[in-house]
């Protein structure tokens, strides 16, 4: 053995190796990230070129998680994921912490400082934690709170105003009376904590806020 050469370290989950998936658009995308895996003792038991393919591939190799890094990544996956995104999009990274209590992760690709980050990353998903790239927290914390908040019937009227509805034109859109309209606006301006202004301003401020979130 020479000085130069390397062992990779094995990556283990309880007495057994960390078996991994890896799912993305690019076949050199998918070559890189199961190369760093593997070069740090992690096996990479199948890849994946799109939703349906790392479904089938799930199945059949039961790994202990995926990394995925795909345009279109899978609505619904019973293995923890990793997702790798080229831009952020905080509703998908709540959607993939809501319909997961464990085993999720989301970062921007472009953001990971170094492969050492990555890699914890991925044992941090394999053992059933959750990961956040700090870039999307506030996004994703204003979102969970907005979800929360506005009941059904609240987010519609919103929506509707940020599309430049008027009340009446809500009403006769959503089969609500104007009088039932203004109060779902009253209360929109409430939860949002909308400072005392003009009508149309408020309205205003509470689009920027819906649009924010």
């Amino acid at each position: 053995m020479t000085g130069n050469s390397r062992r990779p370290f094995i990556v283990w989950k309880g007495m057994q190796q960390l078996h991994v998936i890896v799912a993305a658009d690019s076949a050199l995308l998918r070559a890189v990230l199961s190369r760093l895996l593997e070069d740090h003792g992690i096996a990479v038991v199948g890849q994946a070129a799109d939703a349906e393919e790392l479904q089938r591939k799930a199945r059949a190799h039961r790994p202990d998680m995926a990394v995925v890094a795909l345009t279109d990544p899978p609505a619904r996956e019973h293995v923890p994921l990793l997702v790798l995104a080229d831009t952020a999009d905080p509703d998908a990274a709540l959607d993939l912490l809501e319909e997961r209590p464990s085993g999720a992760g989301y970062l921007l690709a472009g953001q990971v400082p170094d492969v050492e980050r990555f890699i914890s990353a991925v044992r941090e998903v394999a053992a059933g934690g959750s990961v956040i790239d700090p870039a999307v927290v506030p996004q994703v914390l204003v979102r969970r709170s907005t979800r929360n908040t506005f009941t059904d019937r609240e987010r519609e009227v919103l929506e509707l105003m940020a599309a430049g509805r008027s009340n009446k034109a809500i009403a006769q859109q959503a089969y609500l009376s104007e009088r039932a309209v203004e109060r779902h606006v009253t209360s929109i301006f409430d939860k949002l904590r909308l400072p005392p202004s003009t009508r149309t301003h408020r309205r205003v401020l509470a689009v920027r806020a819906h649009l924010q979130v």
